[in-house]
């Protein structure tokens, strides 16, 4: 059944999350995980409901990694709303939120860090050195941490699922990777806490990041098999918007994220761009 309102149990120490899911699994239950950096949105709580679903224990992380911001990116700015993350957690049937300190996370005197090869130089790896090593660090002590069965990401965030994905094959972690559909506002949007950064305006014409994967798909329904004229056809709606600035437009295997020859329905379009000073990311298939 899921959890009530009044159920939840929340953790800032590791001893804490370890005993409470040791608990857990005596009494027989499967455990899940939903890492996040908080200012939960819907978006997140269809990864707790997906959880739910397979799971008896959902443990949720909120925790602002300092380690994959880069110089001058948005890690004191980023948004945080602890109380109200803990109420929509509790309401969404979390069991177990943990809220671990900087000082939890990293404590003096570590030497360690998990660095991913390959991938984490292409697309965000490209345009934010260092942030894979970061997301990869702060992953793997998590899951040491709650142990889980399985843990559910975001097709959002699809380079990062795709990396999380290797280091638990290449480093014999025994759980699960599981990828939930992106989740989207009315108009397209893909949901992001970063979406709150944006102006009236900007929130207007960040539209453009999912029209430009419309159009792609588009290109491809209509019989284009030619990257390069997929590719052109989504970048064409970000140049007329004129205000939004595109870091990449690509299509790419769905498996390697290594730049596609010959698309395909399965093929995968990836876009970042830049609506003021906010930077969005968001991805599809050609085949919708």
């Amino acid at each position: 059944m899921p959890t009530t309102a009044s159920e939840i149990e929340t953790a800032v120490e590791v001893a804490d999350v370890r005993r409470r899911v040791a608990a857990a699994r005596t009494a027989g239950r499967r455990v899940a995980f939903v890492p996040t950096m908080g200012f939960l949105h819907e978006g997140h709580l269809q990864l707790v409901a997906r959880a739910r679903a397979a799971a008896d224990f959902v443990v949720m992380s909120i925790f602002v990694n300092p380690l994959q911001f880069g110089p001058g990116e948005d890690f004191t700015r980023y948004p945080r709303d602890a109380e109200g993350d803990a109420v929509k957690a509790r309401n969404a049937g979390v069991d177990l939120l943990f809220t671990p300190t900087v000082e939890t996370m990293y404590p003096g005197g570590a030497i360690t860090a998990v660095v991913p090869t390959g991938l984490e130089t292409r697309w965000e790896g490209a345009v934010r050195p260092g942030h894979f090593r970061g997301v990869c660090t702060v992953v793997a002590k998590l899951f040491n941490i709650v142990q889980p069965d399985f843990a559910v990401f975001g097709q959002k965030d699809v380079q990062q699922a795709t990396i999380v994905r290797a280091m638990v094959r290449d480093l014999d972690f025994p759980l699960e990777v599981v990828v939930a559909p992106t989740v989207r506002e009315a108009d397209g949007l893909a949901m992001s806490s970063r979406n709150s950064y944006l102006s009236a305006e900007e929130r207007v014409r960040a539209r453009a990041l999912s029209a430009s994967l419309r159009a792609a798909r588009a290109a491809f329904a209509a019989g284009a098999r030619d990257v390069g004229a997929i590719e052109a056809a989504g970048r064409a709606v970000l140049e007329r918007e004129g205000r939004t600035t595109p870091d990449y437009f690509a299509v790419v295997d769905p498996q390697t994220l290594e730049p596609a020859t010959i698309a395909s329905p399965t093929s995968l379009v990836l876009v970042a761009a830049r609506v003021g000073a906010t930077r969005l990311i968001d991805n599809d298939t050609l085949g919708g």
